[in-house]
């Protein structure tokens, strides 16, 4: 609601060239760029103009990109720059001038997408500080309120996925889901949206295949591409990357809460379908396709599978870093870290209150700061850091444990089977109504690959559960988040 007004107010639609002179930092409290990401602009936080004149060449020469420059009131902007782009002044006054904006500013948290729906219907004055102060407590947080701004989403959502073709509008369709879903589980309210699930899957079940050569030159497509795409857009080539295992959008909306004072550019990734640790996280770090993987259903090779591919890009094994936890604290030589942080996972594996449950475990870690913290130390450190997933999650009811009836590989994950009697094949896909997963999507023909449908995994008849390891929007479709040194380090 913010970054959509943000956009119309720049007249993003018509230029390719957008400067925002940030006045109140709404970059940091809201990060509205990731909405003109969405949009197809590439995201430039402005520091002086030596620093965009020799970094970024193609803000000024580039006349099929699109590109949002952000300003902040500090800097100083030459003015053969600013003839170059479409000028807009923001700030909290400009958005919301009948209200007092020390007051909103001392709201720290205050959700800005809801405060702009509330506006909407606001006549008068009320800029005295006891009068916001109302506003703030009856209006914007009301049942009505929020209930409306979900609604109003969820009609968005479902156009989207009418008119959803390319793997990028699914993107867009992925991180409004997952706004919807974490505000709903905020405030307990019911909605649905798992619904679109059935589209995505029939998108992935005849596209997937082709997504490894799709170009962009923003994020990788694949998780199995981003180990190239950090060293090619990585200052110096030195950049660290966290991993939170199984961190999904809807797990994103709420840790980026954290991240305030920290710029950062929010884009999507694919995950490698079966959507398990195994074989999507190694494929992150490794740069391989799974049917390349010395073994796919196990995480003992993992990093080694990281080193050589930081080998292939040319660091040698002194600067090459692999730790797991938040404390982790590369020496001096390290050029090319990996972290491993598995909390999301674990709420995962041990939730049962569905997304409500999740929205609260994910709440309270959120509030401790401590990926914040190790981003912080990293960029210190002169590391640009990028943040993903191996894959998401999702919520299930079980339909019945298998015990090991004919299944000769089998991982943990209980949202899917990997076959090597193809025999038996048919007999579960009818009787668990499973999706078979077409071998030629970067998988090892020796076996037969079978998922379970939306909501439904191979846990206790009736249980309740967050799980993963299918082909849902949820466990697919990834943050990738890009942080640059050079944007945080003043």
């Amino acid at each position: 609601m913010i970054a959509e007004y943000i956009y119309e107010k720049a007249e993003a639609d018509y230029s390719n060239r957008v400067l925002l002179m940030d006045l109140d930092d709404l970059e940091s409290l809201t990060h509205y760029s990731t909405y003109f990401s969405l949009k197809g602009f590439s995201i430039i936080h402005y520091q002086n103009d030596l620093q965009l004149r020799s970094e970024y060449d193609n803000a000024f020469y580039d006349d099929n990109g699109k590109y949002l420059l952000i300003v902040s009131k500090e800097s100083y902007v030459p003015y053969d720059i600013i003839r170059r782009y479409r000028c807009t002044n923001i700030s909290l006054s400009a958005i919301f001038p009948k209200l007092n904006t020390s007051v909103i500013k001392d709201h720290s948290e205050i959700n800005y997408d809801l405060l702009a729906l509330a506006y909407k219907d606001l006549f008068v004055d009320i800029s005295d500080c006891q009068q916001t102060e109302r506003f703030i407590r009856t209006a914007v947080y009301s049942t009505t309120n929020v209930q409306t701004f979900i609604n109003i989403k969820n009609a968005e959502l479902h156009s989207l996925v009418q008119s959803a073709v390319t793997y990028k509008d699914w993107c867009e369709v992925a991180n409004l889901k997952a706004a919807i879903d974490s505000m709903a589980a905020e405030y307990e309210l019911i909605i649905e949206t798992d619904d679109i699930h059935e589209g995505f899957v029939s998108f992935i079940l005849e596209n997937y295949g082709k997504l490894k050569g799709k170009p962009d030159t923003d994020s990788p497509v694949l998780v199995s591409q981003a180990m190239d795409f950090m060293y090619e857009n990585s200052d110096n080539h030195k950049f660290a990357i966290i991993v939170m295992d199984g961190m999904s959008e809807f797990d994103w909306t709420i840790i980026s809460r954290s991240f305030n004072g920290i710029h950062y550019i929010k884009s999507d990734v694919y995950a490698m379908i079966p959507t398990t640790t195994s074989v999507s996280r190694q494929c992150l770090l490794s740069n391989k396709l799974p049917l390349m993987l010395k073994n796919p259903w196990s995480q003992s090779k993992e990093k080694n599978e990281f080193i050589e591919c930081a080998e292939r890009l040319g660091f040698s094994s002194e600067q090459i870093g692999y730790d797991r936890g938040y404390e982790a604290d590369f020496g001096p030589f390290i050029r090319c870290g990996a972290v491993i942080i598995n909390d999301v996972d674990d709420i995962v594996h041990s939730q049962k209150y569905s997304r409500t449950g999740m929205y609260r475990d994910i709440s309270a870690l959120t509030k401790q700061g401590q990926l914040a913290k190790l981003v912080k130390r990293l960029l210190s450190n002169g590391f640009d850091v990028f943040i993903t997933a191996d894959h998401g999650n999702t919520p299930c009811v079980g339909m019945g444990q298998l015990k090991k009836l004919g299944v000769e590989t089998e991982t943990k994950s209980r949202r899917m089977l990997v076959l090597k009697d193809f025999a038996d094949s048919q007999s579960y896909k009818e009787q668990y109504s499973l999706i078979e997963f077409n071998k030629n999507n970067y998988l090892s023909k020796d076996y037969c690959y079978l998922l379970c449908g939306a909501g439904a995994s191979f846990d206790a008849r009736g249980e309740r559960v967050m799980s993963h390891g299918g082909i849902t929007i949820d466990e697919v479709i990834v943050p990738f988040i890009t942080i640059k040194a050079v944007d945080n380090n003043g």
